[in-house]
């Protein structure tokens, strides 16, 4: 079983105390929303435990700030499940539905009659942008931008048939993954205000590209039987198997070695940030803002792993979603086939 395999990651570094307040606030945000269905999807919506992954992936975050984690948490999950079906076996038409959130992350109203995905999506953005710094929101947009616009890679993949090489992979992998939001979210959460010259450093970039490496490897991992069950090609083990023309074993054992260089490089370029920060001249509060932003992206690494190595969505998805069918039980997200879409969106008229 792959989810038996384990990683060696930066220590856990605790959770937040709010997370039953999230739970609550959560179960509501969902059928608020109308992210879960009937009886059975919102049980097997609860199982996975959306709000221990935001308190445990960001134990900084308080009160409203956990709650909108733990909700971004929740759509991503929900929403990746609607393309484990038809939807996600035609590139177009995933292009065109998310085209309408592409739309609303930079700036758009949801349209009328918008369906749950979208709905929540566009109360995601407005919560996390209320007061937010114009480059975060800025860089957030294109963040959710990219997410959005690589599913419809994801859907090539799936035609495709076979893996993709490891620099295609990563492309498509980091843009379906939306890794870069989540560390954008904690650090929304945290009050970070990291300036322009560290963030964009070498040291720093590499650092939250490796965050990001890590975590969606990792995932990988856990999710492998899900994924090749469901004809999912993006997956590092499928790709290195291919790749490098391993057995599964050795497949395995090559992707946790992708993942150690990757957690050693983060922890090496970790001691550097200091000599970073003098040699950029922050003062004594930019450096603390950065050296928070290391611990966020610490803190993701460990806290997902930690919460993916206990949550039933890998150990019992093929019992609860059988994968002679969709991947979800309930269909949160419309397409929109035989209907134009609506003005400004910038897509293509429907089949």
């Amino acid at each position: 079983m792959p989810q038996d395999m384990d990683f060696d990651l930066p220590d856990d570094m605790g959770i937040s105390p709010d997370l039953e307040g999230a739970r609550r606030h959560n179960l509501d945000w969902v059928r608020r929303t109308g992210l879960v269905g009937d009886d059975r999807s919102l049980a097997w919506y609860v199982s996975w435990d959306m709000p221990r992954l935001a308190a445990l992936g960001f134990p900084h975050a308080r009160g409203p700030a956990l709650d909108l984690l733990a909700d971004a948490m929740g759509f991503f999950f929900v929403f990746d499940d609607q393309f484990d079906g038809p939807l996600g076996r035609d590139p177009a038409e995933t292009a065109r539905v998310c085209q309408v959130l592409v739309d609303i992350a930079h700036g758009a109203p949801p349209p009328p009659g918008a369906d749950p995905c979208t709905r929540a999506f566009a109360d995601i953005r407005t919560r996390s942008t209320e007061g937010a710094h114009p480059a975060w929101t800025a860089r957030t947009a294109h963040e959710w931008e990219y997410y959005f616009a690589a599913q419809a890679h994801e859907a090539r993949g799936r035609l495709r048939g076979t893996p993709a090489d490891l620099a295609t992979y990563f492309q498509v992998r980091r843009g379906i993954a939306a890794t870069d939001l989540p560390l954008s979210l904690g650090e929304r959460a945290a009050g970070l205000t990291v300036p322009a010259s560290a963030f964009h450093s070498p040291e720093l970039r590499l650092m939250r590209r490796d965050a990001i490496d890590v975590t969606l490897m990792c995932n990988d991992v856990y999710s492998l039987e899900k994924e090749e069950a469901r004809g999912d090609m993006d997956n590092v083990v499928l790709v290195l198997e291919r790749a490098r023309l391993l057995p599964r074993r050795e497949a395995l054992i090559a992707a946790r070695e992708e993942v150690d260089r990757r957690v050693l490089r983060f922890q090496d370029l970790a001691g550097q940030v200091p000599a970073v920060c003098a040699q950029l001249g922050l003062c004594e509060r930019q450096r603390a803002d950065v050296a928070c932003y290391v611990r966020v992206m610490t803190a993701w690494m460990s806290g997902y792993h930690a919460w993916q190595s206990g949550t039933q969505r890998y150990r019992d998805a093929l019992r609860v979603v059988p994968p002679s069918g969709p991947g979800h039980l309930g269909q949160f997200l419309h397409t929109y086939a035989g209907r134009p879409p609506r003005p400004g969106s910038g897509s293509s008229p429907s089949r």
